[in-house]
């Protein structure tokens, strides 16, 4: 099931996101990922009356095409391309899909998440307030970029639900305005009277649309979103959705998180809505094992867990405030709106704030950070932790040392690799219980059986200590490549059934 997710009114003043999941494809669309040329020139000469086939474009730096077919032949086209031995995988193009309701004004933009984060210490103590040098995409429905609130920190964008150069976004009754108001999260300057500030007040934002006012919206369209953002050198990506499908549907996108990764983008991504625990649950791009994801459970107030907020202490690496946030609107409104989605932005705005004090921080390092120094809150995630700006920039500029990572899952027999940035001299590394984990003299931690660890660096005569090092199973969509054996990556276990039966010894029928 793929959807986007966006506000359901919890009362008319405060919204939650929608918890439910719908499954929604659209029309006979499809993607299919493509080895080489040869695989398109054989698919597009496929394309007559009698097939019943389209092309309807093509992604190159995905090796994507975007066909559709017929009800009438779907079973035997389908057949034939995965027959092409230069076809890698086909998976259908879902559409994302956002809910709304009406909303009601606020008169008073009271902020109870900056003062929860210690934002203005945080700014105090940097002796600003972020950087425009930093570029950021909002991954949405749009931004209102003509808002007094955000038009300063505004740069051009794009509209890949409607392919122009025009990212307003629209509202509608499913749509009150959700990334107009993910973006004021990010970075509302603060300088409007009545208005609300962002967690880096000072940055640029490129939105980027792929949602439409009627809250829907195509993978393939969400895909190219992300290399536009890559071919344009934007530093973070906000992208508060996700999808509840196996990781051979999710491929595609997986996929394009991996080139974000490459390019040195660091991708901040909501943890879902439907209060189930992500380490056991198939979610997409939030459950992606990808270095460059920080994925991110909601708190409220009080710092608990709303009800509704997913978790995970494999999968899930932070929390932050998502209960009941005040932000921007379009048309130079502002509303409170709930869900992992006004969390995502928030922990976006502050890897924002920390790049533009360090613009060589990595995405690892960058989670370590926010992790380490983290408010302990028993919200169950990696850290067990809410980001707290203050003490996360605080560590950065005094140049604390902390280990990268803070926290891990590693399989049984799997390693990872520590370091203790900001070290001076020799590090000597040591684990609470070498029976459970070992750790090499030069940082390499070692699986060994199931268990809970945590490793102590000590360095220029301190000792850092670690967060939990989960050592256990490997969590699930580890590995694009290679998806589960008799997982159908159609999304409908009877139209494999039927192409197998009419190529059995295709490498899905296996």
């Amino acid at each position: 099931a793929i959807m986007f997710m966006v506000a359901n009114s919890a009362t008319a003043a405060n919204y939650t996101e929608n918890n439910s999941m719908q499954v929604e494809n659209r029309s006979g669309e499809y993607l299919v990922k493509y080895k080489n040329e040869k695989a398109v020139n054989n698919i597009v000469s496929m394309q007559t009356e009698s097939s019943g086939l389209q092309v309807l474009g093509i992604h190159k730096v995905g090796h994507l095409l975007k066909v559709k077919l017929n009800k009438l032949n779907k079973q035997r086209v389908l057949a034939a391309i995965y027959a092409d031995k230069n076809v890698e995988y086909v998976v259908p193009n879902f559409t994302l899909r956002a809910f709304s309701a009406p909303i009601e004004l606020a008169a008073l933009r009271e902020q109870y998440a900056l003062t929860k984060v210690n934002a203005e210490k945080a700014w105090t103590r940097a002796g600003n307030k972020g950087s425009r040098n930093v570029l950021l995409a909002v991954i949405d429905t749009g931004v209102d970029y003509k808002h007094p609130n955000l038009a300063p920190n505004m740069v051009a964008g794009y509209d890949f639900r409607d392919k122009d150069s025009d990212p307003m976004d629209l509202t509608s009754a499913q749509n009150p305005g959700h990334g107009s108001h993910c973006a004021g999260i990010i970075g509302a300057t603060g300088l409007v009277d009545g208005g609300t500030s962002g967690l880096s007040p000072e940055v640029s934002i490129m939105p980027l649309r792929f949602l439409g006012a009627d809250g829907g919206g195509d993978l393939n369209d969400g895909i190219k979103a992300i290399d536009y953002a890559i071919e344009k050198k934007v530093q973070v990506i906000s992208a508060s959705w996700g999808a509840a499908v196996p990781l051979s549907t999710a491929q595609p996108l997986v996929e394009a998180i991996q080139r974000a990764e490459k390019a040195g983008i660091i991708f901040v991504v909501a943890a879902a809505n439907d209060g189930k625990n992500n380490d056991t649950s198939d979610y997409y791009p939030t459950t992606a094992d990808v270095a460059n994801i920080i994925s991110v459970a909601a708190s409220n107030a009080q710092d608990a867990k709303p009800s509704w907020s997913n978790y995970g202490r494999s999968k899930v690496h932070v929390a932050a405030p998502g209960d009941a946030i005040m932000s921007t609107l379009p048309s130079n409104k502002y509303g409170n709106l709930s869900g992992t989605s006004m969390a995502t932005p928030l922990v976006a705005g502050l890897v924002a704030f920390l790049k533009a004090q360090d613009p060589t921080l990595t995405a690892q390092e960058i989670k370590a950070l926010m992790q380490s120094t983290g408010a302990q809150v028993s919200i169950e995630t990696a850290c067990r932790c809410r980001v707290d700006a203050f003490a996360a920039v605080d560590t950065l500029l005094s140049k604390k040392p902390f280990l990268v990572p803070s926290a891990a899952t590693v399989a049984v027999n799997a390693t990872t690799q520590l370091a203790l940035k900001n070290a001076i001299g020799a590090v000597e590394y040591a684990s609470s219980d070498a029976g459970i984990a070992s750790v090499s003299t030069a940082g390499l931690v070692t699986g060994l059986k199931e268990g809970t660890v945590t490793i102590t660096a000590t360095n220029n005569g301190a000792a850092i200590k670690s967060l939990d090092f989960i050592i256990g199973k490997a969590s699930s969509g580890n590995n694009p490549d290679d998806p589960p054996p008799g997982e159908c990556p159609l999304g409908d276990p009877a139209l494999c059934e039927a192409i197998c039966q009419i190529m059995p010894t295709l490498p899905i029928c296996q």
